[in-house]
């Protein structure tokens, strides 16, 4: 994320996942447009994609459970113009891919607890050493 340097972003997560969130929204640097939260099942998540997208951030930060942002990303992919590419996630979030549609999620990447990095191809995750 550094070497693509963002100014701005919004951070997403699951209920869960809040104080992750919240630690990262003081720590980064930059400037900090929103924090959205979304629950892990939903009828649609319409309100919270727009929300998440809305300020048209340099890029995004995610946190959470698989099962939530797979559906999340999927409203995201379908409703908004939200880009995967410029999105980074925390480890849990890679496990999306296998939930959400095919290419839903391509092009996302994040770190794993050991300090890996990880990217999402169409259906599959790329792990990077560090």
């Amino acid at each position: 994320m550094r070497a693509r340097r963002p100014r701005t972003i919004v951070i997403g997560h699951g209920r869960d996942a809040a104080p992750v969130a919240e630690a990262f929204a003081r720590a980064w640097p930059g400037i900090v447009l929103d924090v959205v939260s979304w629950p892990e099942e939903a009828a649609s998540w319409l309100r919270q994609a727009r929300r998440f997208t809305a300020g048209e951030p340099d890029a995004w930060v995610v946190a959470g459970a698989p099962r939530g942002w797979a559906g999340m990303s999927e409203r995201l992919r379908r409703s908004t113009g939200w880009d995967p590419a410029r999105t980074y996630g925390f480890a849990a979030t890679a496990g999306a891919v296998a939930l959400a549609p095919p290419g839903t999620l391509e092009g996302m990447r994040g770190a794993d607890h050991d300090g890996n990095t990880w990217r999402i191809g169409r259906n599959v995750i790329f792990r990077e050493p560090s």
